[in-house]
């Protein structure tokens, strides 16, 4: 009886699918950009792959800060990705005195 109690309460911990649902893109540039052309290419390709829609969503400003900020705030579930170039993780930090993110900590 304590096992199937201890099951029951467990079953929320098991592993579920991934994804299971839309997966959002979030490109730190306007739409017809370089970065945004690729990513989404990668878009498309990664839903046909995982078999859900892969949206792309783009946070153009501030050198990437308001994507970076806006994906180091999001969920950790793996259903907010964020594609970049060189400025939100390694120029801002040296150009920037107060980033609202932090680019080792708030990403993995």
């Amino acid at each position: 009886m304590a096992g199937a109690i201890t099951l029951l309460a467990a079953a929320p911990c098991f592993a579920q699918a991934y994804p299971s649902g839309p997966i959002t893109l979030v490109v730190p540039f306007a739409a017809g950009s370089g970065t945004d052309a690729v990513a989404r290419v990668v878009a498309n390709k990664l839903g046909e792959r995982l078999k859900q829609p892969v949206i792309v969503e783009n946070k153009a400003g501030a050198s990437a800060q308001i994507a970076a900020t806006y994906v180091a705030k999001a969920k950790p579930d793996g259903y907010t990705l964020f594609m970049t170039t060189n400025t939100s993780h390694s120029a801002n930090p040296w150009l920037i005195k107060k980033l609202k993110y932090d680019p080792i900590k708030d990403f993995t």
